[in-house]
């Protein structure tokens, strides 16, 4: 009869036939609960925010391919920022193209940070076909409360952050001024 004993920050143990079994509880905790996520914008590789997916300390994250949303949305770029949105209006605009992720729920909590689930984006189940034409739910985060006017924004089918076709991406920054006059900048996407 398997047993759990004792669980610490990095030692689980669990007791088996009278056998004491000892694991690393952050390569057990990184297995027991497993997500899959589609990025389309900033999280991609070579795109400003996608150090969050490889940040060991944010969790765990493993990439599964290239995908396509099986619905079509609008994805455009807005704000002074220039931030790509995947507008919750399915059935307008493109079938976007982006990266499946999976991961674990460290990276998943980390990642509603980053997106500020569920005030600004709301993280929503969505099929997303693969390359390879296999079909997989993901967790895709949307903008469901946009301006009217982002509904005539040009619809994209795939972001790029620079680029021709592409709007710059700007980090978005916090500006302090200490009660003795010195101006501290802080770029928000890189806080975790």
């Amino acid at each position: 009869m398997l047993s759990f004993v004792y669980s610490s920050c990095s030692l689980v143990l669990l007791r088996y036939s009278g056998t004491t079994i000892t694991l690393n509880s952050r390569r057990v905790l990184s297995n027991m609960s497993q997500h899959m996520v589609f990025v389309y914008g900033t999280l991609k590789e070579d795109e400003p925010n996608h150090h969050w997916l490889t940040d060991k300390e944010n969790g765990e994250a493993r990439f599964v391919g290239i995908g396509t949303t099986r619905e079509r949305y609008p994805l455009v770029i807005a704000s002074r920022y220039n931030i790509p949105y995947l507008l919750a209006a399915p059935g307008k605009g493109e079938h976007v193209e982006g990266e499946v992720y999976k991961i674990d729920d460290k990276m998943l909590s980390k990642l509603d940070i980053l997106e500020d689930h569920p005030k600004y984006y709301e993280r929503k189940i969505k099929k997303v076909r693969l390359e390879s034409e296999e079909e997989v739910e993901c967790w895709v985060y949307l903008l469901f409360e946009f301006k009217p006017y982002m509904l005539e924004l040009p619809f994209l089918t795939t972001y790029l952050s620079k680029g021709d076709l592409s709007k710059p991406y700007v980090a978005r920054v916090i500006e302090e001024t200490t009660c003795t006059g010195q101006r501290h900048i802080t770029n928000i996407d890189s806080l975790k």
